[in-house]
């Protein structure tokens, strides 16, 4: 399978993320109703759906009510179709790879709960025991070994986020984020999850700063955190020891 048709496939699987982020809020059936327009609920041709470029020969309006159709459609496609190549630069395209199957299905539920948390401010039970359950059978799957330092970064990641949630009488963090601890630490193990707090927490300082600065927010606004760790994690998982090596070269521990 080359990465182009890794890419395409990756398109196609961000469209129908975006039905699926729409649906947990709407409380749609994922699977049994045809996509819709969310302005107008026209029915939706197969030439409204095309990843990308629907978007772009509509000009970003529908056709039948010429709504703005949000930008959300078109970053989230891309941003799954990247990131499905990226990791499969990582993993390699020789033979079945189960492992490169089972991340890169966990990177939707990731994307998922990312966005999820940006628009509506939290991070559902429903997409994340199923995704920590996902990341278990992978570890099984990996090896003795690496299921149980997915249990136990898993509990030492919640654990952290549950401290800063107490702590602060939940001003910190969300209860929501204790729980997503759970599932990034089985996804990315005792290493890649520090790396994940790193970026999270830099992230999404950043951009707090930025938009604070420029007068988008004011000091405590709400941040959505699940954004920052999901997109923290998916880096992680890609590029996490070359960050990690990096680090301790800079630190002058590393080689």
């Amino acid at each position: 399978m080359s990465l182009i048709l890794v890419f395409i496939f990756g398109l196609i699987l961000g469209s129908f993320l975006n039905a699926v982020i729409f649906r947990l809020y709407s409380k749609e059936s994922i699977w049994l109703k045809r996509s819709h327009c969310v302005t107008c609920n026209h029915q939706l041709n197969h030439w409204d759906l095309i990843p990308v470029f629907s978007f772009i020969f509509l000009w970003g309006k529908c056709r039948y009510c010429s709504a703005k159709i949000s930008w959300q459609y078109p970053v989230v496609e891309l941003v799954t179709g990247l990131s499905f190549v990226l990791l499969a630069q990582n993993f390699g395209l020789n033979g079945a790879n189960v492992t490169l199957l089972l991340n890169l299905i966990l990177i939707c539920f990731l994307i998922v709960i990312g966005v999820y948390d940006l628009k509506h401010y939290l991070i559902l039970d429903k997409v994340i025991f199923p995704a920590m359950l996902v990341a278990i059978l992978r570890n099984a799957f990996s090896g003795q070994d690496l299921l149980l330092e997915g249990i136990l970064a898993g509990f030492l990641v919640s654990g952290f986020f549950a401290f800063q949630f107490f702590v602060s009488g939940g001003k910190w963090i969300g209860f929501g984020d204790v729980k997503f601890g759970l599932f990034l630490g089985n996804f990315l193990g005792i290493k890649l999850s520090i790396v994940m707090l790193m970026l999270a927490y830099f992230s999404g300082a950043f951009i707090g700063v930025t938009l604070v600065v420029f007068g988008w927010k004011q000091l405590g606004s709400k941040l959505p955190f699940g954004l920052f760790l999901s997109f923290a994690s998916i880096c992680s998982l890609i590029y996490g020891s070359a960050i990690a090596a990096w680090y301790l070269q800079l630190v002058g521990i590393g080689n």
